[in-house]
This record gives C-alpha cells, structure tokens and sequence, in this order.
C-alpha cells in the first residue's frame, strides 16, 4: 500500500501505523523533518526532487511487499502527486489522507467562497495560460512557480491594462512567517517575492460575489451562442450576423486559457461571444462610438472585453500573441492586416469578407504564411411575417469566411495548464 499524507497548510503529523511501518518515505524535506520522530529508524528516505526517480523508488519496495508513504502539502489530490501515483500504480494502491489545500487556505484568508474560482497552475508550464484566465475571469488562484511568481504576474496584467487586485499568500500555514498581502498588479512587478509564495488571488473585486451555482468552477458554458444581433447595440446593422457568427465560433474555438482578437470589431459581438465561453479577448475597433458600443456589450453580457481603439495592424504590435484571431473589416489594409494576424497567431485565422473581390488574397495571403485554408458562401434566407399571419423568406447579404488553421497547432501545445505536480509535492 502507498500512503500519501497531506500536510494541509502547517499541520503537524500525528502518529500513525502507516508512518511507523513504512519501508520507504518519500517527500519534500521539510517534510521528511516534520516526520521523522513518527518514521521507523530503517525506513529508507528520499528528498523529493525529479519526480521519475521517487516513483521509480516507489516500484521497487512496492515490487518487494514494502509500504510505502509519501508526504505532501496541501491536499495532495489537487495539483497535486496522487494524479502522478495513480497513473503509475493504480488508484487501488493508494490510500490517501488530504490535507487543506493552499487555494481554499488563502480563500479563507480574504474571506471569500472559492466554488466559482478558477484554478491555474503556472508551475513549469507557460504563464500566459494564466494570463489569459486571470483576464476572462473575476476569481483566479494561480498556483505559482519559479519564473511565475506574483512580479511576472503583475508584470504581464499591468501592461495588458487588466483591472485586478492580487492577494499574494505566502508561507500559509506558518504561524510566525504567514504573509497575506493585497497590491495592485504594478505594486506586484515591483517587489522581489522570493520563492516562499505559496498561491496569487487574482480577483476582480467588483464581481468576486457572483450569485451561487450548482457547479463548482467558473460558471458553466454559455447555453446559447451566435446571438441574435438585438442582443447587442449596433449602429445601422453594422454587426456580424448570427449565422456568420456561429461558424466562425466554431472555427476560432475559443475556450478559457485561449487569447482572442477580434479585429475591426465594430460592436464587439465576436469578442463578447469568445469572451462568454471562458477566452481572454481584445477588440480592435478604429472608431470613439464603436469603442463605446463594444464596452456596453460587454458589460450587458458580464464579460470582461479589452478595448483597444486603433487602426489595424498599426496597434497590433502592442499586443500579447493571440490563440485565434476574427478578422471583420480592415478595408483596404485588410491583406497588411491578414499577414500581421497569421505572423503572430498560435492557431488560427477566420476573416468575414462581403467583397468577392478580396477573398482571393486573402486565401493567397493564408497559404504564404504556411497555413491550411479553407472557407465557404454563407448565404441565408431568414422567416419574415406577412399580412395575414403567413411568412416569406428574406434573404440576407452573402458573406464569404475564410480561414488557415496553423498545421500542428493542437498537437504542438495545449492551451491548458490545468494539471500539475506542484501543489502537493514541494512548496
């Protein structure tokens, strides 16, 4: 039998048979010193660093009939080594003992709920995943790492112009070293942090008490999408039908940890759309009304939408890499802003063109850039009453939409880092 305690946030072991009879104890060595009155005087110790060789040290006192413990923080069943330990031997040769895991501690610090939290762990994993989830969503905890701490963290939110408050937990559970700390994103890149973090809150402040599910996590997925263009303030029908809408949902794939533009965004229902199915989004509108439109969709359907009022693809450079890019005007720039788009996107590129003219190019543009280009006619004829309750058809304007997918893209790296080893093997 493995046993594998958690230690919770500062717990101290009790005595247990399983410690005293164990072959092999595996763990961080504060944990190996927080144990050792409890371990039998034989029992063999390993740090725990590289994950391969303990579990490799596991398999063999497991091959002999040997107990095994392995020590842990936090609860060791969230980001933690039970994930790594039953892939390995199974879920039937484990007996777990959970500790209080570093999220809910630092919850419980600042007094919130955390059932509609999202969770992301930058340990060893790219921080703009967490980035992007701090962004779309109002309650984050970042479960940090070294290159990932609270400074990168603000670093990266503060330049974004994300408006949040970070709560930075360190050392939880230590009665004469606990810190809980609230700054700004900018106050957070300024200070060296040390490597005693244990967890960021990223919060929203003004939306962290949203109104209790049924589901643990960060709301559940939109159960409609493609909109009705009067769910959104447009000006003289100047907004991507529906119908267009829905396909090219369908080809961005938006989804939380992703970054989406929305170029030329005029009412910004592409990004309000994104944005309502977890992705971190930036519309790009050149005009003051459309900027205005776009910040009052977006707080109508309670996402967060970063506006950016410029002309494509010149305020592009300013921006993080997106994961997919909508592309709904651009005019006469619109080939410069196509190259601009499928340079820096990690996956894909939809574009929405009413000119026959332009679809060419920008396929030919696509191609050049090395992606994989397809696109289709949407053209869509819509119920419209009569007199005498009878109904015709209205036909809408067709619209081509076009678009590259980056080959390898899904294979290459997933845009979720919702799995890791840290928070319960070393802190």
């Amino acid at each position: 039998m493995i046993t594998v305690f958690g230690t919770g946030t500062g717990a101290a072991l009790a005595p247990d048979p399983a410690l005293s009879g164990a072959g092999l104890v595996v763990g961080g060595r504060r944990h190996l010193d927080l144990a050792e009155g409890l371990l039998s005087p034989g029992a063999e110790r390993v740090v725990l660093g590289p994950l391969a060789p303990a579990l490799d040290a596991v398999e063999r006192y497991t091959e002999k009939g040997q107990d095994v413990v392995v020590l842990a923080s936090g609860d060791p069943g969230f980001f933690g080594i039970v994930r790594a330990l039953a892939e390995r031997f199974g879920p039937s040769a484990l007996d777990v003992r959970p500790g209080v895991s570093s999220v809910a501690t630092a919850f419980a610090r600042v007094g919130l709920p955390w059932d509609d939290a999202a969770v992301v762990s930058a340990h060893g994993r790219d921080l703009r995943t967490a980035i992007h989830v701090c962004r779309a969503h109002p309650k984050t905890a970042v479960l940090t790492g070294p290159g990932a701490g609270p400074a990168e963290l603000g670093t990266e939110l503060h330049h974004r112009g994300a408006r949040r408050v970070l709560v930075v937990a360190s050392r939880l559970g230590d009665p004469e070293h606990e810190s809980v700390e609230r700054v700004t994103p900018a106050e957070a890149a300024a200070r060296d942090w040390g490597d005693a973090v244990s967890v960021v809150l990223c919060l929203d402040e003004e939306r962290v008490l949203a109104p209790m599910g049924t589901l643990a996590g960060p709301g559940r997925p939109p159960a409609r999408w493609a909109l009705d263009e009067s769910e959104f303030t447009h000006r003289d029908s100047m907004i991507t039908k529906f119908e267009v809408r829905a396909l090219a949902l369908a080809r961005l794939g938006p989804r939380p940890g992703d970054l989406v533009w929305d170029i030329g965004a005029g009412s910004g229902s592409v990004a309000v759309e994104c944005a309502r199915f977890g992705a971190a989004t930036v519309a790009v509108e050149k005009t003051v009304d459309g900027v205005a439109r776009i910040r009052e969709n977006a707080a109508a359907h309670g996402v967060d939408v970063r506006v950016v009022h410029g002309a494509a693809p010149t305020v592009l450079s300013d921006l993080a890499d997106p994961d997919a890019v909508f592309i709904g005007g651009g005019g006469r720039e619109l080939t410069a802003i196509v190259t601009a788009c499928a340079r820096r996107t990690r996956r894909a590129v939809v574009v929405a063109v009413a000119a026959v003219d332009r679809v060419g190019a920008v396929r030919d543009t696509l191609v050049a850039a090395g992606f994989v280009c397809d696109g289709v006619l949407l053209q869509s004829s819509r119920l419209a009453p009569l007199p005498g309750g009878v109904s015709r058809y209205a036909a809408a304007n067709p619209v081509f939409l076009v678009w590259g997918e980056r080959p390898g893209a899904e294979g290459a790296a997933s845009p979720l880092a919702w799995t890791s080893q840290n928070e319960g093997v070393v802190e």
